[in-house]
């Protein structure tokens, strides 16, 4: 199938797409690798998580994968975590939300197509209501995808953190929404949250260079195997445990 342009416009064939779309695991396994190399985070676990997310992947259950987002770095050293810790056998398996406008350079399209990109129409970007629809396309996208046992990660708080990197800030209902829609489906996702810092920031709203996200620390927590059954109980779950996923990261820097 020919990848559709990913404009706002045309999201009924983009979100088709992104439905049925297969990454190569054999070239995600080698960019994985190499930027594990390349930003060498340090990875910390809560007591057993470590043991948990382990059994976890092997139990080939669906993970909802929340990581609070700080800097545009940000991918580069999540797929570089994954590549150094126990979700290395779940690579190429996982979608991962990506504002849209990664999109649309052809090369860099290329690569997160390749890394397990989904696009999301932002509000922020486009205005909200000129994304319902498309977020509604999205979010079914993304639970028919856990449904088949695959993974999604996701930045729940929708953009990055310029107000306090020690702190989760809102996170939407839309996460709530997938795993909510995932459930209907006959999927059970768990969610996993990995917590990141890049240190103290003396000005959160500068983001580090990439010399300095090389430092990253990178802390998974316990994995949730029961959700709440409403979205908003969800996300305001999400929150909680991140918070503490993020919490270890910053005492471990």
């Amino acid at each position: 199938m020919e990848p559709p342009e990913v404009m706002l416009e045309n999201s009924d064939a983009v979100y088709d797409f992104y439905l049925r779309h297969r990454q190569n695991r054999l070239k995600a396994k080698a960019a994985y690798a190499l930027l594990g190399r390349r930003w060498h985070p340090r990875i910390g676990y809560a007591p057993q998580a470590r043991e948990q997310v382990r059994a976890l992947v092997r139990s080939g259950r669906p993970m909802l994968i929340a990581i609070n987002h700080l800097s545009q770095h940000d991918p580069y050293t999540v797929a570089a975590a994954a590549w150094r810790s126990v979700l290395r056998p779940i690579i190429g398996v996982v979608r991962v939300l990506a504002k849209d406008e990664l999109f649309l350079e052809p090369e860099q399209r290329r690569k997160v197509d390749m890394m397990g990109g989904i696009p999301v129409f932002r509000g922020k970007d486009h205005g909200l209501r000129a994304v319902n629809a498309a977020g509604q396309q999205m979010m079914d996208t993304c639970a028919q995808r856990l449904a088949r046992s695959e993974h999604l990660a996701i930045f729940p708080e929708g953009t990055c953190n310029e107000v306090d990197p020690t702190q989760v800030q809102a996170v939407g209902s839309g996460v709530g929404h997938i795993a909510f829609r995932a459930h209907k489906l006959g999927a059970e996702p768990v969610l996993l949250s990995l917590g990141l810092s890049y240190g103290p920031r003396p000005d959160p709203s500068v983001e580090p260079t990439a010399e300095e996200a090389k430092s990253a620390s990178f802390y998974f927590g316990n994995p949730i195997y029961d959700l709440p059954a409403k979205p908003a109980e969800i996300a305001r779950l999400v929150r909680t445990d991140l918070q503490r996923a993020l919490d270890g990261a910053v005492a471990a820097y």
